[in-house]
């Protein structure tokens, strides 16, 4: 009896991780870009009361007599699929289809953060303050993009977009690291007539879409697929501000959550690699990356049927482990009676 209330036990408290699971599952059903989970269970060792034996001249075989020992939590999987994309016409929105991640970073705009050769980030300080940290960067595919009052491409939470500069023709987006300052020049689309070559890469910095560029104020401005930030100026002249840089991990189910759907890598989740950006040797490698689709977000890819369905067998199966709890009581305190 003690070790089926022990079962009993264990039952309960795995039925009730699940539901904790499909409950935050649940809770997120409308959270933008919200990845859900599932519970899976294995059995705990066994008591082995008879081991098996193999067949003899005179006797066959004979299999193991063995207990469980109840049940215990095997993993918590995080669904990676992507969900469906919602239009909202907001130019700002931005929503990836495929894999990849967004890059945002919390720190100062002078902290230098840097892509090497293999596409891994590394962040560095550089403002020459002894008591500042180099920026922190996170992981989102949460693309509702606002613009502060200075023009800085952040999220609802205030953190930077980081993004490739881009240089063309004799123009290139900066940062001026004595002033603190981004430094958006003019890169034109076309010169002369003709398709200026674009190059983006080497290094992250935040993104901006200032007032004005060169003198001329800016009347509009588009992202396209590949991340490509073109702002259409005074004069419908045309000139690229930046990139919005992507990331993708070997293994993203291995990202910790660490709120307000943003991620930072794991021991099992790989190093971030970055989509290369335009014009670069590798720009081909940038095909294996998803699309961002511009005025739309993407949903929660939490399925309620489903969930509502879970929750109810894990209801039942923690009404059955507590049912074996009392049970087993029921019959310790018949044994109880029976020596009064």
């Amino acid at each position: 009896m003690i070790k089926s209330m022990y079962s009993g036990i264990s039952g309960m408290n795995a039925q009730q991780k699940k539901l904790d699971v499909i409950g935050n599952n649940i809770a997120n059903s409308g959270t933008t870009s919200f990845k859900s989970s599932r519970v899976t269970f294995q059995d705990t060792m066994r008591e082995t009361i008879g081991k098996g034996s193999g067949p003899v001249l005179a006797l066959g075989g004979s299999n193991p007599k063995q207990i469980g020992m109840g049940v215990n939590l095997q993993s918590i999987e995080v669904n990676t699929g992507q969900g469906s994309l919602n239009p909202t016409g907001r130019p700002l929105d931005n929503a990836i289809d495929g894999s990849g991640y967004f890059i945002v970073g919390k720190g100062s705009i002078t902290d230098k953060v840097t892509v090497s050769e293999d596409g891994h980030i590394t962040s560095e300080e550089t403002s020459g303050n002894e008591d500042s940290k180099a920026m922190d960067i996170y992981y989102t595919r949460d693309g509702e993009f606002k613009r502060d009052s200075l023009g800085n491409l952040v999220t609802p939470n205030g953190y930077r977009i980081m993004g490739y500069a881009i240089s063309g023709g004799d123009s290139v987006t900066s940062i001026d690291y004595s002033s603190g300052k981004l430094v958006v020049n003019k890169v034109p689309i076309e010169k002369d007539g003709k398709e200026v070559e674009l190059t983006a890469g080497g290094e992250l910095i935040p993104l901006v879409i200032p007032e004005e560029i060169g003198g001329k104020k800016v009347s509009g401005f588009t992202i396209e697929k590949d991340g490509l930030i073109k702002a259409t100026l005074e004069g419908s002249e045309v000139s690229v501000i930046g990139q919005i840089a992507m990331a993708s991990f070997v293994n993203d189910g291995g990202l910790e959550g660490v709120g307000q759907n943003m991620y930072v890598p794991g021991a099992n989740s790989g190093q971030p690699l970055l989509r290369p950006g335009k014009g670069s040797e590798n720009e081909a490698e940038a095909a294996a990356y998803g699309s961002i689709i511009n005025g739309m977000l993407e949903m929660s890819n939490v399925d309620l049927a489903v969930e509502f369905t879970e929750m109810i067998v894990a209801s039942r199966s923690f009404q059955a482990c507590s049912k074996v709890i009392t049970t087993g009581d029921e019959i310790l305190q018949e044994l109880v009676n029976l020596k009064r």
